[in-house]
């Protein structure tokens, strides 16, 4: 925790929140941004600009582990 605080400060900025989620995630981190796009592209909705730019803030918030 007081390492968060510490790079927070040198930084300016907060890291994304990391969601612990075990058995939905594999291996790999994945952020809010891409799991929405995966989500969407399943349904079949066509990606635009603005879809990368949301992807991106997104994944900036929060981040899926396992």
């Amino acid at each position: 925790m007081q390492e968060e605080k510490d790079n927070t400060q040198e930084t300016g900025q907060a890291g994304p929140y990391r969601v612990r989620l075990p058995g939905f995630v594999s291996d790999e981190e994945i952020g809010l941004g891409d799991a929405v796009k995966r989500v969407t592209y399943a349904m079949g909705i066509r990606p635009c600009g603005g879809c990368e730019r949301r992807a991106a803030v997104m994944n900036r918030w929060v981040v899926f582990k396992r």
